[in-house]
């Protein structure tokens, strides 16, 4: 893959066919780097906002921008049963179709699929399953999944995998973890030469060193444009978690992006990046924005909670996102206490702000070599902050 380390040499980013990564400072595991793509620069570490059914829910594309993401998620599984991908390639592309034009990365479907239990058949083809929306039945394979992400023009495309949820046997994580192997090998048959975009491997192999290992292993002989830490992040617990990516990462290529799917907290989310992850996606920030919990820089708060009603300060008097400029907590608790949109739109928003500004803030530390101090002062202020019981 090669390397375009001043993208000045090819012109504008917009008529880029190439895509890199470079790895620009490392601090301990912690690195900061640059994902170049025909569509703009993704700054790592890097948080995704999820857009599961090509939309960040209770925010407009130019709205998310503006908190500074430089990339979003979507979902394969919702996007191929509603409205499916074949309407959305007619109708230009995921980009067009939501108006967003910065990059898009796109899950293989995997996850969702395997968390349908009786409403699915998993054989060496791939999954059977009837639809949790109206119960047509449909077949999703690596084959099948490359398709769909092409149709809707993912910039960086998932291989997919089965992702077992933890606990499991230690001969359950195996066998899946072989099945995605396979899958994995399809996954780049089937995806082609496609000049602009990325595929990204799924490592897997539950909690268990060696079969990471192996995992790790196979995908590099395969030859991927990144890697993720797939299979975590899935009932296991952050202690767990933690002891996988103690090794997971550093099994996986260094000149490649890593991506930890489904993580996290702000505490997670500090804790992957110092052990080498790059990538990150949740839902958290967004959901929590509707449900009225807050992340600020001081702890977590509960907008609905009574000690607020009354409260003139922002939510966070360090945040500059329109919630926190324009509104006091006493208004932002009357709106989500009388359910208006408004709400969920403030909250999201801030929530969305927050976390672009931990990814702002850990980049900028890992530049300088103060990633150690940086990690050690957020979880002081988060320890002595005044936090609201959820």
């Amino acid at each position: 893959m090669p390397r375009l380390d001043n993208p000045r040499q090819t012109g504008q980013m917009q008529h880029m066919t190439q895509t890199s990564f470079t790895l620009q400072a490392t601090d301990g595991r912690a690195r900061t780097g640059r994902i170049r793509t025909p569509r703009g620069e993704i700054r790592t570490p890097a948080f995704m906002p999820v857009g599961t059914a090509a939309t960040v829910k209770a925010m407009l594309p130019g709205s998310v921008r503006e908190t500074g993401a430089d990339i979003l998620l979507g979902n394969t599984y919702h996007l191929m049963l509603r409205p499916t991908a074949e309407r959305i390639d007619r109708l230009g592309g995921l980009h067009d179709f939501m108006n967003w034009q910065r990059p898009i990365l796109t899950d293989s479907g995997g996850f969702q699929v395997m968390s349908l239990a009786a409403l699915r058949k998993l054989t060496e083809e791939g999954v059977a399953f009837k639809s949790h929306i109206d119960g047509s039945k449909h077949m999703l394979s690596p084959e099948r999944s490359m398709e769909i992400q092409r149709l809707l023009g993912s910039d960086i495309v998932m291989c997919f995998d089965e992702c077992p949820a933890l606990p499991a046997e230690r001969d359950r994580i195996a066998e899946s973890m072989e099945l995605s192997m396979r899958w994995a090998a399809r996954s780049k048959a089937a995806f082609g030469e496609r000049p602009g975009h990325m595929l990204f491997g799924i490592q897997q192999g539950g909690l268990e060193h060696d079969l990471r290992e192996a995992s790790a292993e196979a995908l590099k002989e395969i030859g991927f444009d990144g890697y993720a830490v797939g299979g975590l992040a899935v009932g296991e617990g952050q202690e767990a978690m933690f002891g996988c990516l103690d090794f997971a990462p550093q099994q996986l290529p260094e000149d490649r992006p890593r991506y930890l799917m489904g993580v996290g907290k702000p505490d997670d989310i500090v804790g992957a990046v110092a052990r080498g992850i790059d990538m990150m996606d949740c839902v958290l920030p967004s959901r929590s924005g509707r449900t009225g919990q807050v992340f600020t820089r001081n702890g977590v708060l509960n907008i609905k909670n009574a000690r607020h009603q009354d409260d003139p300060r922002p939510l966070d008097e360090a945040c500059a996102c329109p919630a926190c400029r324009g509104y006091s907590r006493a208004y932002l608790h009357h709106v989500f206490r009388s359910q208006e949109i408004i709400s969920s739109m403030l909250l999201t928003w801030h929530n969305l702000t927050y976390y672009q500004d931990l990814m702002a803030g850990m980049r900028g530390a890992i530049a300088e070599g103060r990633f150690a101090q940086w990690a050690a002062e957020f979880h002081a202020m988060r320890a002595q902050g005044d936090i609201d019981p959820i």
